[in-house]
């Protein structure tokens, strides 16, 4: 049976390119998923699955998510209340977390635990924003990040989860220090690094999202 993934508009950017990747990965596992860019919050009521890109600063995005009537209530509902898998991306993994403090504090969705504080590498040769490409190391065991040991994926950010609970962080990055690279827990999980931008390693993450039954 087909299945709609909702890839939500809320003025964040890289929608196209996180919606292409996942047709992608759908077409080649033939998975029978729909793809749908959308603002609707009754699309995303109605989603099977829901993906929350983010590109830019963490209160920016949040109060975008918070613009569009309805949205944010859309997305707690399918996502707490109606269980959807869910998958957030760069700053889309960031708003899951309690706050973030980039030009002062402002709250998240509060659904992982801890703060997205700047990254401030030991090696001042470590330049910041972080871009680029980088390795992985899952903590433990997950059926999204099965085959991800030692995966080379891409970054662009300066802000990471650097506090997060240890049994909600599955796979660590180390960029003069160690922040989370990929953090859930129920049926949901985010990505601080853009698997749409991480070539097979990210088709590989996103097309088990699209197989996980959570």
């Amino acid at each position: 049976m087909s299945e709609t993934v909702a890839v939500i508009d809320y003025g964040s950017g890289n929608l196209r390119s996180a919606a292409k990747a996942l047709e992608r990965a759908a077409s080649d596992a033939l998975l029978p998923c729909r793809i749908e860019v959308t603002s609707d919050p009754d699309a995303v009521r109605r989603a099977d699955r829901v993906v929350l890109p983010g590109v830019g600063a963490f209160a920016d995005c949040m109060a975008g998510l918070s613009s569009v009537e309805g949205l944010k209530d859309a997305l707690i509902e399918s996502v707490i209340a109606r269980r959807r898998p869910f998958l957030g991306i760069c700053v889309g993994m960031q708003l899951m977390c309690e706050a973030g403090v980039e030009f002062g504090r402002h709250a998240g969705l509060g659904w992982l635990k801890g703060e997205v504080t700047r990254l401030d590498p030991a090696d001042a040769s470590l330049k910041i924003p972080h871009m680029g490409w980088n390795t992985i190391a899952p903590t433990r065991a997950h059926p999204v990040t099965a085959g991800l040991d030692g995966a080379h994926v891409y970054f662009v950010h300066s802000y990471a989860l650097q506090n997060g609970s240890g049994d909600e962080v599955l796979a660590r990055c180390d960029y003069g220090a160690s922040f989370a690279a990929i953090a859930g827990r129920d049926n949901m999980i985010g990505a601080q690094f853009h698997p749409e931008k991480s070539q097979q390693a990210g088709l590989t993450l996103l097309t088990q999202f699209l197989k996980w039954r959570p």
